[in-house]
């Protein structure tokens, strides 16, 4: 009984199989001829869409990027306080990168040195020109500045670098002395661009750079006169920005780290200090003069003229990390 129900069961299914297989041979054509239409729909689509692209201009392809716009090649750029140490870098980087670089400091004899020294080093005496006076001294300023704009035809690059520093306790500074930092490192900037601001306006463009400190941000219990100044300077930069971006005038600051220079030697050769700073900087260094060429240099260029009124701190991370 169950070998006869076998039968009729795997008859059924042979019934079944046949059944599907007429099916399939006789949808075959019907899905060969489903996918020879579809194939064609497809090369039509490719061939429209190829037409389309000979209609359409090809995108050019990726051409060199230009670098032309960080050249300073027929800027006039002064730096005061540029015999030495952050100045004189800024100056040999603004050199470097094409620029007519005026050095400035209180010593004539000192400031001729040291244009003689970057002429012998870099071959570009008719590059450097050289100027002297004290930038709290508003007379022998006005003076100066005024001869050195008709001798090159004006100042296209400010650079506010002059400053003196002060290290005791805040209870115990003497209010001379503390006028003495503020006109170095604040009042003299504003006066400096007293003189050449109006040549900038009628140009209806212009560089002013002025150099800050880490102490914008951050405080020390010694330092109370200079970090007063320079938190000054970096509301000054931005009021600047807000009188004269529309005549084409950028302001900006380049805040420094400890940088060793001559003004910081005592710092760096206090071991406690040097450790404590080799710790406290995320780069694990004290800065190197060179390190603000680079941004001197974009700010003193048509790459940044949409920057304006930014304080730049270049100091390895040192505000970034407790």
């Amino acid at each position: 009984m169950r070998l006869d129900s076998s039968r009729e069961a795997l008859t059924a299914a042979a019934r079944v199989d046949n059944t599907a297989l007429e099916r399939a041979a006789s949808s075959a054509p019907r899905i060969a001829a489903a996918v020879r239409s579809r194939r064609a729909r497809n090369v039509g689509s490719s061939l429209a869409s190829a037409q389309g692209d000979v209609a359409r201009p090809v995108a050019a392809a990726a051409t060199p990027r230009d670098f032309s716009a960080f050249d300073l090649s027929g800027r006039r750029a002064l730096v005061t306080g540029s015999t030495r140490g952050i100045g004189l870098g800024l100056a040999r980087a603004l050199l470097d990168a094409g620029a007519m670089v005026v050095l400035h400091g209180r010593d004539a004899g000192q400031v001729a040195a040291i244009v003689d020294r970057l002429a012998r080093e870099t071959g570009r005496i008719d590059q450097l020109d050289g100027i002297a006076f004290d930038v709290t001294d508003a007379g022998a300023m006005r003076d100066a500045i005024d001869g050195l704009e008709q001798r090159l035809g004006g100042i296209d690059v400010l650079v506010n670098n002059a400053g003196i520093g002060y290290s005791g306790s805040l209870i115990d500074v003497p209010l001379d002395d503390w006028n003495r930092v503020i006109s170095t490192d604040l009042t003299s900037c504003l006066a400096l661009a007293q003189r050449v601001v109006p040549g900038m306006l009628e140009r209806r463009e212009g560089k002013i750079i002025n150099i800050c400190s880490v102490f914008n941000r951050l405080g020390r219990d010694r330092v109370g006169p200079y970090a007063a100044a320079k938190a000054g300077l970096g509301a000054l930069t931005q009021v600047m920005c807000a009188n004269w971006a529309a005549s084409g005038i950028q302001v900006n600051a380049i805040a420094p780290g400890f940088i060793a220079t001559e003004m910081t030697t005592k710092l760096q050769s206090d071991e406690e200090f040097d450790l404590w700073l080799r710790k406290r900087v995320p780069a694990s260094r004290w800065g190197r003069v060179e390190d603000l060429g680079g941004i001197a240099v974009f700010l003193a260029s048509h790459a940044a003229d949409f920057v304006n009124g930014q304080v730049i701190f270049v100091d390895g991370g040192l505000p970034a990390v407790l």
